[in-house]
């Protein structure tokens, strides 16, 4: 079956005036001309997005939506009528949040979190700002200290709100976080608390020894680009280490002294410089 809001891997069956005709082998869907590749031939396979045109009609695009079936985006709003707010999924059809689903009115230019689900109803694709209907901590398969992919939401007091794997929600602490975040970000995390009510906590670093790892090739990284020098050492104000390297004073500490240890770098009054044989 051909999926709605998905991408499909279809075989270009034939060709028609008005586009390729893509098959599963059962179900048929048009092509349209403008988004034929300008290489292409019969009995290939293409993957394309399917979605509903502005009739209604089941149709495939190779332009790449900036929102999937079943999952969550930050979306800009291009126009509200009295059935609801249409917002720019990156296709010429926008997605349809109808009133019911906005978690408080949209207005047109703005850009809010949503999730786009298939109407059973009317099949057709629909998009909803109350998220939270949509993710559920009740039964968890992540564990502490793995690997996650986050969607950043909105900021509160106690930190930044987060979807983990478009599945559950989470959390990060203001102060744990050292660069600016925006809404719809994508972003990797580790789990860094599971509490007994499931709320779960995340941090952009590993845990331990390992957290470590990323920043000291961060600034690696900036020493290579710096041609082996980085302004910066023990002595250098917090506010200017976040501002350059995006990490905590202690977090850089740790860094620089894990490779001062590795006698990748020499540590001098001025900043730290890339190491040479005499230096270390």
């Amino acid at each position: 079956m051909i999926e709605i809001g998905k991408y499909n891997i279809l075989t270009i069956d034939r060709e028609t005036s008005v586009g390729l005709y893509l098959t599963n082998g059962e179900d048929d869907i048009l092509l349209p001309n403008k988004y034929i590749p300008k290489q292409y031939e019969l009995g290939e396979e293409i993957e394309a997005f399917v979605y509903l045109d502005q009739q209604e009609r089941p149709v495939a695009t190779t332009l790449k939506p900036y929102i999937l079936l079943n999952g969550f985006a930050a979306l800009r709003v291009s126009f509200v009528n009295k059935y609801g707010a249409f917002l720019d999924m990156g296709l010429e059809k926008d997605l349809f949040v109808p009133f019911r689903e906005q978690a408080r009115p949209m207005e047109e230019g703005k850009r809010y979190i949503v999730y786009m689900y298939l109407d059973e109803k009317s099949n057709r694709l629909v998009g909803s700002s109350k998220t939270s209907q949509f993710t559920d901590n009740e039964n968890l398969t992540v564990q502490e200290g793995e690997e996650v992919s986050l969607i950043v939401t909105h900021t509160t007091d106690l930190g930044i709100n987060v979807i983990i794997n478009e599945q559950y929600t989470g959390l990060l602490y203001k102060d744990e976080v050292y660069k600016d975040l925006r809404m719809g970000e994508r972003l990797k995390g580790y789990i860094k608390n599971i509490r007994p009510d499931n709320k779960i906590d995340v941090t952009l670093q590993k845990a331990g020894v390992e957290g470590i790892e990323p920043n000291a090739a961060k600034i690696l990284q900036e020493l290579e680009e710096g041609r082996g020098f980085l302004g910066l050492n023990d002595n250098s104000h917090p506010e200017d280490i976040k501002t350059v390297l995006q990490m905590s004073k202690k977090a850089f500490k740790k860094a620089i002294g894990s490779l001062y240890k590795q006698r990748l770098i020499a540590i001098k009054d001025d900043g730290i410089y890339l190491a040479e044989k005499d230096d270390v």
